[in-house]
């Protein structure tokens, strides 16, 4: 008979995002909750970091996590991700709430666990003080290429799933492929934006703070110019 306590030690939260080195689309934060049962599931499902994976299987792959894997995504849009990196002025700061959000809408399904893994991208403190604020009391492990942990490559999944998704909503809503990255191919993108719908347009779309924002905007400054001149 298998020990419940080594199962107790299996279940964890994973906790990844996908958008932060994207110009477009949000910023998208997952968590999922493992336990012995889905950690079989998982590995049945040949579950791995989702960068490993096609965008179409990743979509695929989101669908059938949640059947399956207790979860909570949190998408930041564009607009609000300018609004919140203005206030916060950094981006681990605002990856922490991000991560914290995901980790509470979780654990307030009801879901009694007592660690969560992450990748590391800042000091653990960020995320930890923005937990406590709302009395949450989990050990969290902050580990370089975490997504090798099957909890965190599920979550990878399902905010890389959701990025796609928002990222082709916004594409047609400005009618321009909006690319992944941040490559001379965006920058191209986001002069199509400001062409077709002006410049103030582009913060619904685009994380402003990039210095793909500066360099677009220098040149469709220059181009106008030399157009009146």
């Amino acid at each position: 008979m298998s020990n419940p306590r080594s199962h107790n030690r299996i279940n964890r939260i994973g906790i990844d995002e996908s958008g932060k080195g994207d110009y477009f689309g949000p910023l998208v934060i997952a968590a999922v909750f493992v336990d012995a049962t889905t950690q079989g599931e998982l590995r049945l499902m040949e579950v791995r970091d989702s960068k490993k994976i096609s965008d179409g299987r990743v979509l695929e792959m989101a669908l059938d996590i949640k059947t399956i894997c207790p979860h909570s995504v949190i998408a930041i849009g564009p607009q609000k991700y300018n609004e919140l990196y203005v206030k916060i002025k950094n981006l681990n700061r605002l990856l922490a709430w991000g991560h914290a959000k995901a980790l509470e809408t979780l654990l307030e399904q009801g879901i009694s666990c007592e660690r969560a893994i992450s990748d590391q991208f800042g000091n653990e403190r960020l995320i930890l003080n923005a937990l406590q604020e709302k009395g949450q009391k989990i050990a969290l492990e902050q580990r370089p290429k975490a997504e090798s942990d099957l909890a965190v490559a599920a979550a990878s999944i399902l905010a890389r799933a959701e990025f796609l998704i928002r990222l082709k909503r916004l594409s047609s809503e400005v009618g321009t492929t909006l690319p992944k990255g941040a490559s001379p191919a965006v920058e191209l993108a986001a002069k199509m934006v400001i062409k077709k719908h002006g410049q103030d347009r582009l913060g619904s779309v685009a994380k402003l703070h990039f210095k793909t924002t500066k360099a677009v905007l220098a040149s469709v400054t220059e181009a106008s110019s030399a157009h009146s001149s």
